[in-house]
């Protein structure tokens, strides 16, 4: 009896000391991937745009960072999704805003929730992608005025810089790859 309970006390020891393992190539490609991503996005508004004007950097990138640089194993972090989540979602906002402008207590669940019918839909569910919907009604006026050039930018080119830099950040070392086979290989084997 008290060999099994030794036993089943070094079992729990080694799972818990193997899930806390650090793996520094891991978190060293998911900071420089964030780093470099983000970087690069809020660059762009520095160059081109004034220092109150906070068009490019918008809250739900962050969000995709954490997924396509932390968590790339993961379905929803997948290019598909990564894109498709956002571009559907920064469309559904955009136009709940147009038809709903003067009525934020309907426009932002509406907007929020017709993204996600709209990401189930196209198969391209993204979480990020309902706060892309969110910001294009509760945003700024300037976002609000860009209609749906929004789409187009700061959220389509800001996912293709973030996109770019995850293949490259994710590809550094053997133990990463992203986009993830296992994902394709779904796609492929759902339309057989």
């Amino acid at each position: 009896m008290k060999k099994r309970i030794h036993r089943k006390i070094r079992l729990v020891k080694y799972i818990l000391y193997r899930e806390t393992l650090i793996d520094f190539r891991e978190y060293a490609c998911s900071f420089l991937g964030s780093f470099i991503g983000i970087g690069l996005i809020g660059l762009l508004q520095h160059t081109f745009l004034n220092v109150n004007d906070n068009l490019f950097l918008i809250g739900s990138f962050g969000a995709s960072s954490v997924l396509i640089y932390g968590a790339i194993q993961s379905p929803l972090s997948q290019p598909r999704n990564l894109v498709g989540g956002h571009v559907v979602s920064a469309i559904v906002g955009v136009t709940v805003q147009l038809v709903f402008p003067h009525t934020p207590l309907i426009a932002a669940p509406l907007a929020v929730s017709l993204s996600i019918i709209g990401m189930q839909m196209t198969k391209t569910l993204h979480p990020p992608g309902g706060a892309t919907a969110l910001i294009a009604v509760l945003g700024s006026a300037q976002i609000k005025a860009m209609g749906y050039m929004y789409v187009l930018s700061p959220v389509l080119s800001g996912v293709l810089i973030l996109l770019l830099v995850a293949i490259v950040a994710n590809n550094l070392t053997p133990h990463r790859q992203y986009p993830t086979t296992r994902a394709f290989t779904r796609v492929i084997v759902r339309r057989k």
